[in-house]
């Protein structure tokens, strides 16, 4: 009797554990909160340990929280000065600072030393899109009188592989350089993934299946941002290979029959003008009434006429509502209208360009005492700090702009704010709060590498007098053609356009869709930086026949 009671009283008990385990496995999956697939598989394991010890005799039975601490104990434990999760283009300069002060300093990284700007950003984008200008140029020969075929346009043969492995050897190059620099300067580099255990500890699941608790007096979360997936009915059925995003969509081996890009933004615009240029017959799907929203709506026509030009279909206020029909070789798209006509197109490859979202749910934030937004970013403040002290941020992963060149700036203000001995303050304190390099006032420059580019500095005209409501505002606009270099070379599309306040002369905001736009962009922002006004450019000696010469002329369109 005894024996049957002691034998119903395990039965009920490995029954409990059991529910306790797979419910709590319910819950960390449906919890809107940072864990990562990876740490709820740890639980999971957890919990599933938690019912094979129930199984075994009560004095061998280990509770939860024991097996859990006994599962991290066990992990080897290094400590740093530093510890840097990600290595976007702040954190490999921001390593060599730390290292360069003689402090021990650790970088964890998933995939690749150098981030996105090096391995599917910046620099692997721009060299394809070289690839397409040349592909440009050579068809346009006949306009220079240049022939290599007796046809209107001449001939032009894409050979993707080799624009593929360009881009290859370039990226590898630029990733090589930063490895050599770190490991140079004494960094340990751990290749995997970090998530918070502590204010002050991370845990690391290295890429070759160890792991390793790292403990660091400062803390800097690098890990950046990811394209946004497809969400549209339908898009599933579309074969994955004909499914890219601006990471996969630079793999491709050869060139789209028909390209649908959903967005018309700056990353949508740019990869669709390159494959037109290619040869691909491609399509933009804009669910807004233009390309590139934050544009004034005059550059944003202005580049829409471009396009078309090229060759490219363009169509707004328009979006993906399904897909009707996919085979191996091609599928069919539905799309619908704001006005509700639908219509459909077939295609062979479809790009996701409608943004970008952070990589914060794995990092265990809460761990640390932190949060994200909304959003998924984490939010700092002026100096990078998050609320947790000697933690910050840095990089896309707290919000936008998200360009390369902002990051390098929260390196310099990180370098400046922490290494202040390294810095023009030439301190070996912490710099006053008066002294402290921020954000607050930083420009923010931007260059659209599409052909002719956009380049844009300071404030958009409605931003400007949505800012400075009680200014005396004013536009001067000025199209390619009135540039002299710009009709020498063929190149005459687009337009410049400037906002100023015409009672003090400050330049306010600055746009040039044109030949080399963002250099000529540079030279506008050199004089904002200097605070000075319009009419020193307009006054200034340049070199002629050079573009910036169109600086002496756009004024006169006040």
């Amino acid at each position: 009797m005894l024996r049957r009671i002691s034998k119903q009283t395990n039965l009920i008990t490995r029954h409990n554990y059991c529910f306790i385990a797979i419910s709590s496995q319910r819950a960390l999956y449906n919890h809107p909160s940072n864990f990562s697939i990876r740490h709820r598989s740890q639980y999971l394991f957890l919990a599933l340990r938690l019912f094979l010890n129930s199984t075994s005799s009560s004095h061998n039975r280990k509770p939860f929280s024991q097996s859990f601490h006994s599962s991290t104990s066990k992990m080897a434990t290094v400590s740093y000065d530093v510890l840097i999760l990600g290595s976007g283009q702040a954190a490999t300069p921001l390593a060599l600072a730390f290292a360069a002060a003689g402090q021990k300093v650790s970088l964890v990284e998933k995939s690749h030393i150098g981030g996105c700007c090096v391995n599917e950003g910046c620099t692997p984008t721009k060299t394809m899109i070289s690839s397409g200008r040349v592909a440009y140029l050579a068809r346009r020969g006949q306009d220079y009188g240049v022939h290599t075929s007796k046809g209107e346009r001449n001939e032009v043969v894409v050979e993707m592989e080799k624009i593929r492995q360009r881009k290859r050897d370039i990226v590898a190059s630029f990733r090589g350089g930063s490895e050599r620099r770190l490991k140079a300067a004494g960094v340990d580099i751990l290749m995997g993934e970090g998530s918070f255990v502590g204010k002050n500890e991370v845990h690391v699941s290295i890429n070759d299946g160890s792991e390793k608790i790292v403990k660091a007096g400062k803390i800097f979360i690098n890990v950046g941002e990811r394209p946004v997936p497809p969400s549209f009915p339908g898009w599933e059925n579309v074969h994955k290979e004909r499914m890219l995003d601006s990471t996969s969509i630079q793999e491709l081996s050869v060139v789209p029959g028909h390209l649908i890009v959903i967005g018309g933004g700056y990353v949508g615009v740019e990869f669709a003008q390159l494959f037109r240029r290619l040869g691909a017959e491609v399509t933009i799907l804009q669910r807004g009434k233009q390309l590139l929203p934050r544009e004034d709506l005059e550059i944003a026509e202005e580049m829409k006429k471009i396009l078309e030009e090229d060759g490219l279909k363009i169509l707004l206020n328009s979006e993906a509502s399904g897909v009707e029909s996919s085979t191996s070789e091609e599928f069919t798209l539905t799309v619908e209208t704001k006005d509700a006509a639908v219509t459909t197109l077939k295609a062979t490859h479809l790009l996701h360009a409608t943004g970008r979202i952070p990589n914060t749910e794995g990092l265990n934030l809460a761990a640390c005492g932190l949060s994200t937004n909304k959003r998924g970013y984490i939010e700092v403040n002026e100096y990078l700090e998050t609320p947790t002290a000697n933690i910050f941020a840095m990089g896309d992963v707290k919000g936008p702009p998200a360009f390369t060149h902002i990051s390098y700036d929260d390196f310099r203000i990180l370098k400046n704010n922490l290494l202040p001995s390294n810095s023009p303050l030439g301190s070996d304190s912490t710099p006053p709060p008066s002294a402290k390099a921020s954000t607050a006032s930083r420009q923010i420059p931007y260059v659209v590498y599409t052909d002719p580019q956009l380049g844009h500095i300071g404030l958009h005209e409605a931003e400007a007098r949505a800012k400075f409501p009680n200014r005396s505002i004013k536009t001067a606009k000025m199209p390619m053609s009135y540039v002299a270099r710009a009709l020498e070379t063929d190149e005459t599309r687009g337009m410049m356009k400037a906002t100023i306040d015409s009672d003090t002369g400050e330049i306010l905001g600055f746009t040039c869709l044109g030949i080399e736009g963002g250099e000529i962009m540079g030279i506008v922002q050199t004089a904002m930086m200097g605070n000075l006004p319009w009419i020193t450019l307009r006054d200034a000696v340049w070199a002629h026949p050079t573009l910036a010469e169109s600086l002496n002329n756009l004024w006169g369109f006040l």
